[in-house]
């Protein structure tokens, strides 16, 4: 079987010798080697996780297959208190509407079933070297590509169908841009760090898609607790930042601030 083919469904029947033998595998295809092999738990089922470096570069891998995408507000339940911070939000004037679930219905990317190949992804997300035009031959360069948007969605919530990766709830005591102990500082499922600052925003071959923040915008415009955290929602989409960093890449240069992960195929 070409490793591009692995499903997530298969990986998870691999016991720990299988996952490393695969791993190994990998790594050689790609002219590197294998780092880190654990077992971890997700979705209350073992999930191994595969680290490979690869020029001084740390990736994970991210089985595909058939998975499933996307976030379903009306089969969601909003706690008292998400209602109540939205409420105060829409007071502000910050809100979309005056029922959460359908502004989430709104931001968020629909539920849907897709099909992808399993990839190695960059641990880390780096920063953009020219405008996001240029990228896909900046990193073409490098034996690399952009991820799709469903790529990133996939790696970033490996199957959980929570609004966050780490669940449905966000902290009400700080703010997501934080250092120190945070659902959003805790690695993926699959290892990365991904979905961990709102001041970051990271860019797909979608352009109409920005994912794992908004710049900062959430936070410096005071929208309340709930939306400063919902850009790191795993299928938050954030289109109208879209629109700026694409619309006039020699202009106001929103993009510098941008990054996108790296992408090795198998």
């Amino acid at each position: 079987m070409p490793l591009a083919d692995l499903t997530l469904a298969q990986w998870r029947s691999f016991d720990l010798p299988a996952a490393r033998r695969f791993a190994e595998e990998a790594a050689r295809l790609v002219d590197g080697r294998v780092t880190l092999v654990e077992t971890t738990e997700h979705l209350g089922a073992p999930l191994h996780r595969v680290r490979i470096e690869r020029e001084g570069q740390d990736f994970a891998l991210i089985p595909g297959g058939r998975v499933s995408l996307g976030f379903d507000p009306d089969g969601w339940r909003p706690t008292p208190w998400q209602t109540a911070d939205y409420a105060e939000s829409l007071e502000q004037g910050f809100a979309d509407g005056p029922d959460l679930r359908a502004h989430l219905a709104r931001v968020l990317s629909p539920r849907r079933s897709v099909v992808l190949p399993t990839v190695l992804m960059g641990v880390e997300d780096e920063n953009l070297t020219g405008p996001p035009a240029d990228m896909p031959a900046v990193l073409a360069a490098r034996g690399l590509r952009m991820p799709s948007s469903d790529e990133w969605e996939h790696a970033c919530g490996a199957g959980a169908e929570t609004l966050f990766r780490w669940g449905d709830d966000c902290p009400r005591d700080r703010l997501p841009y934080e250092d120190g102990p945070g659902p959003q500082n805790e690695p993926s499922a699959f290892g990365l760090r991904i979905a961990y600052d709102t001041y970051r925003a990271e860019l797909t071959s979608d352009t109409t898609a920005v994912h794992g923040g908004d710049g900062g915008e959430s936070v410096c415009g005071g929208y309340g607790r709930l939306l400063a955290w919902l850009p790191l929602a795993t299928a938050h989409r954030n289109p109208s930042m879209a629109e700026f960093v694409y619309a006039d890449p020699d202009g106001d240069a929103l993009w510098e601030d941008a990054s996108t992960r790296p992408v090795l195929p198998l």
